[in-house]
């Protein structure tokens, strides 16, 4: 009878064992989710400022090698990130699919002029900056006017520090339910234990001897915690990378590899410190408030 009572009991706490892995390495999924979220933020807004661009059109009289040393200053320019000459030709095969009729034929003409697209740095792909730019290209003598959606810039400027700002509440709030749940998943596998803890004391074990496995324990629970959600966010990022290469890859190994320690080091700290606190509290409970 005592040894199927005691087959039942290792099988509960092999069973709790499990479900407090499987618990905190969901939960520290999620943190990492966070944490890559947070890390990437700052590219992904790079990467939307970094695909605005002004258009600089060119005079209809000007030299082909002109166009060339025009183009060649401008990548040379610390403030431009890439340049794409395009051709009346080609201005006008773009507009043509665009207006899905072909406009030469009914005009007997090309009117559109060559042009150069310009594509920023992040930090230059803002109002105040561009302006600035523009001010610098229009004096080139090859440059006729210089074409960009002021009002678009503008919008994209504002939404990225909305939606930054709206990452930060949303992110805070996520890590505190993910710290409460973790905190709670905890609690309960200490509660299932707390006859033990209860027991260790009447034969005279000193605080820090009944801590010790706990917090041990807790320690390994966080570190297969952390190598399940490290899995779980490396599978992911695989999935989601082919879409997304330009802002995220395995090629980013320095903030993959952040990442990753965070996560690990966030598991074994937050169960650590969560079971230290839930240990504590039923070392100081009397006999009979363990019923309750």
């Amino acid at each position: 009878m005592k040894k199927k009572q005691s087959r039942i009991t290792k099988r509960r706490l092999r069973s709790s064992y499990f479900t407090s892995v499987i618990s905190i390495s969901l939960l520290l999924f999620l943190l990492g989710l966070l944490g890559l979220l947070l890390l990437n933020a700052k590219r992904l807004s790079d990467f939307v400022k970094e695909n605005i661009s002004i258009s600089i059109i060119l005079k209809d009289d000007i030299k082909e090698v002109d166009i060339r040393r025009l183009q060649k200053d401008l990548d040379a320019a610390n403030y431009v990130k890439s340049t794409e000459y395009v051709s009346k030709e080609e201005a006008a095969r773009r507009l043509q699919e665009e207006l899905g009729e072909d406009f030469i034929n009914f005009l007997g003409y090309n009117p559109l002029l060559a042009s150069i697209d310009v594509y920023f740095y992040a930090d230059f792909a803002n109002p105040d900056s561009i302006a600035e730019i523009e001010s610098r290209i229009i004096n080139f003598p090859e440059v006729k006017e210089v074409f960009y959606q002021k009002s678009l810039i503008h919008l994209v400027n504002e939404n990225v520090r909305k939606i930054s700002f709206f990452i930060l509440i949303f992110s805070a709030l996520l890590f505190v339910i993910a710290m409460t749940l973790i905190n709670n998943t905890i609690r309960l596998s200490v509660y299932a234990r707390r006859f033990i803890i209860n027991t260790m004391q009447l034969v005279g074990a000193t605080h820090g001897f009944i801590r010790r496995p706990f917090l041990m324990n807790s320690i390994m629970h966080g570190i297969y915690g952390a190598l399940i959600a490290s899995g779980l966010l490396a599978g992911l990022i695989y999935l989601i990378q082919r879409e997304f290469i330009e802002i995220i890859s395995f090629q980013d190994v320095e903030i993959l590899g952040v990442l990753f320690i965070l996560v690990l080091v966030s598991g074994i700290m937050i169960t650590w410190i969560s079971t230290f606190f839930a240990v504590n509290k039923y070392l100081r409970v009397q006999e009979d408030d363990l019923y309750y």
